[in-house]
């Protein structure tokens, strides 16, 4: 039988004691955190190469500032996530795929998770701030973005919500580079509007994929509140919008540019072919293939802007 909300908190509120590593580990939702943690050390590398003739050089010699600052942003990253699973525990129970969270099981009660969150931010911000308090400060901002803006309000009341939430998604390469140098190059700007842009795309192809989910658990998320169509013109008008971001990156080179036309143009051409489709069991097997292209770009974008700056 299906909990009512008030049902589900009060389980979730129980003290329990059964609670295992891997269930503290889940709460931190660790592929955010590794997804990220890849930007912010891309961000650290393209910062080196403005200082730096030998990158690798200057990678071993600040080793431990690099080290300190990977750490404290996963932890500032780590702590909000805890925090999105204190906040969401009323709803996730919803959906299928974060019904088996601790926070949901009643594995952890809702203020241990909470005060473990609170902690772990703590701990990131610090590690930030002796790396320097630009680095940290953007940490915070990014924090703030998805735990308050995002998670609180946005995700529960408004289709614009994946789009503003990409602004703390966006954020770590702008640590990664303020922890080589504060004065932010332009550079800088441009990582983060690359990663900006390339989350819409990315999260409206999980949505769709997740549709049934997301409307069960009151989530208005676009394809729930407009449905496939516009979801899918709303894909297509990212992307395109995505390829002469990337491109704003050109003075890395000629192989830059190339990989990166090749990528965009070959991610917009299978969203226009998705403008075609009206069968709903097409369209998600489509969103399925625009959401693990997704990550093939990102994962390209990434190797090669630091492969470039090395």
């Amino acid at each position: 039988m299906a909990k009512t909300n008030g049902e589900a908190l009060d389980l979730l509120d129980v003290e329990r004691t059964d609670a295992t590593f891997a269930d503290y580990v889940t709460l931190a939702k660790m592929g955010i955190v590794r997804a990220n943690l890849i930007t912010v050390f891309a961000g650290y590398v393209v910062a080196a190469s403005y200082l730096a003739d030998n990158v690798l050089l200057y990678l071993w010699e600040t080793k431990w500032m690099l080290l300190l600052t990977l750490l404290g942003s996963g932890l500032v990253i780590a702590g909000s996530c805890y925090l999105n699973n204190y906040i969401d525990r009323d709803i996730d129970y919803k959906m299928e795929r974060t019904m088996g969270r601790p926070s949901v099981t009643g594995k952890m009660d809702g203020q241990r998770i909470l005060a473990i969150g609170l902690g772990i931010l703590a701990a990131g911000t610090v590690m930030l701030l002796i790396v320097n308090h630009v680095a940290a400060v953007f940490g915070l901002i990014g924090s703030f973005v998805y735990v308050v803006i995002y998670t609180m309000w946005l995700k529960r009341t408004h289709t614009i919500n994946t789009v503003v939430g990409g602004i703390s998604g966006a954020v770590p390469p702008i640590i990664g580079f303020a922890a080589v140098t504060p004065t932010l190059h332009i550079d800088a700007w441009i990582l983060f509007l690359v990663m900006f842009v390339w989350q819409p795309p990315h999260f409206l192809a999980l949505a769709m994929r997740r549709t049934e989910e997301y409307r069960a658990a009151g989530i208005p998320m676009l394809p729930v509140v407009n449905g496939f169509a516009i979801t899918k013109r709303q894909i297509v008008w990212w992307i395109a919008v995505l390829i002469p971001s990337s491109l704003l990156l050109a003075h890395y080179g000629l192989t830059y540019v190339l990989i990166m036309l090749g990528l965009g143009g070959y991610w917009l051409y299978l969203g226009l072919k998705g403008l075609k489709l009206s069968d709903e069991q097409a369209e998600i097997k489509w969103a399925s293939k625009m959401f693990f292209f997704s990550l093939l770009y990102f994962m390209a974008w990434i190797v090669t802007v630091v492969l470039v700056s090395l």
